[in-house]
This record gives C-alpha cells, structure tokens and sequence, in this order.
C-alpha cells in the first residue's frame, strides 16, 4: 500500500489528476482537481482500493484529510466515491464539528447523503474524530488563540466558542475572524 508519492502534476480531469513520477503516470481521484497546478510538484497523500474489478487511487494535499477520509469510508454505507465529494464541499472542521454537535442538516448537503446515512455517520463517528490532527501551524494557533481572547472579552463563555473557532477561517485578519466568530455565536 502506499501512504504518499511525489510528483509532477501533468493533466486535470473532472474527478482526478495525472501525477508523474519517474516516467510513470498515477491517475489519482481527487476532491478538488483544480486545486493543483498542471507542471508544479506535490506531494499527495494516497490510498489505494482494490477490487476484485478495481484498482483506484485516492489523493489529499494534507494527512489530515486523508485521516477523515479513512474515517468517513469506515461508515456503513459510505464508499470512497461518495466519501470523496464530501471533502470537496466542506472543510475538515466543518465536518467534524457537524459530527460530534450530531448536525444531521449539514451532512445531508453532501451529494448523495440522505437522512439515514448522515445518522449512520453520526452514529459511527461521534467522539472518533478528535484524534485527527487538524494540520494547524503555529501562526495559525497564535491567531486563533487571539481570536479566542478576544471573544472571552466580550463576555463569551469558552464553552460556546469550541464549536465556533473550529468553522472560522484562520487565514483571514483578525479583524475578519472576529466577524465571522460573531456571525455564528449569533445564530
């Protein structure tokens, strides 16, 4: 089995992309193909399915979405072509935070996630996601460290602001973290 592989982007198709590695090109199913840059080098995280009829290739940029991916497809009911999609709408903490909070709404938004399977993930995942290192840099902790100070001044119980810093997006200022914070904690 293969864990990642190096190499050159060559070709974007719908659902995949073409990786080059010594002379040899991997088809590899990704979430987001247009997210990658045909003729720069990657290194993507892969896991390999086989089949009876089948030998795919699935590819993340980061371990952190190959570990939800792993998880999601551990679901009764969730394969890898249906696990892959959900990754491309929503963001890895968007998804866990809507597991454990069991936010059954969310899930369903996916493609081809109905009420039953969005309750079985729910079922099979709640309280299994924490391990997932969610791939946060130190300049992306000390932001949202700050974030967090500045809300628990505003009279915000920490309590409230878990599921809140998990949906804000770290690469924004400051300034717009804390509107975006403020949004949610007033829904």
């Amino acid at each position: 089995m293969y864990d990642y592989i190096n190499g050159t982007v060559t070709c974007l198709k719908n659902n995949a992309i073409v990786l080059e590695n010594n002379g040899i090109g991997f088809l590899i199913y990704v979430s987001n193909p247009y997210s990658f840059d045909p003729g720069k080098d990657y290194k993507v995280y892969v896991y390999q399915q086989l089949r009876e009829d089948e030998n795919s290739l699935y590819g993340f940029k980061t371990i952190e979405e190959k570990e939800l991916f792993l998880k999601l497809i551990s679901v009764k009911g969730l394969g890898c072509k249906m696990a892959l999609p959900i990754l491309a709408v929503g963001s890895i903490n968007g998804i866990m935070d809507a597991i454990e909070r069991e936010n059954v709404l969310y899930l369903k938004k996916f493609p081809k996630i109905g009420d039953k399977l969005a309750k079985q993930i729910v079922l099979d995942l709640k309280g299994k996601l924490e391990f997932i290192g969610v791939g946060i840099s130190d300049n992306q902790l000390q932001t949202e460290n700050e974030l967090k100070e500045v809300l628990l001044g505003l009279g915000y119980k920490e309590k409230e602001l878990k599921p809140v810093l998990a949906r804000v997006d770290t690469s924004l200022t400051i300034e717009e973290q804390v509107k975006d914070a403020l949004k949610l904690l007033l829904k």
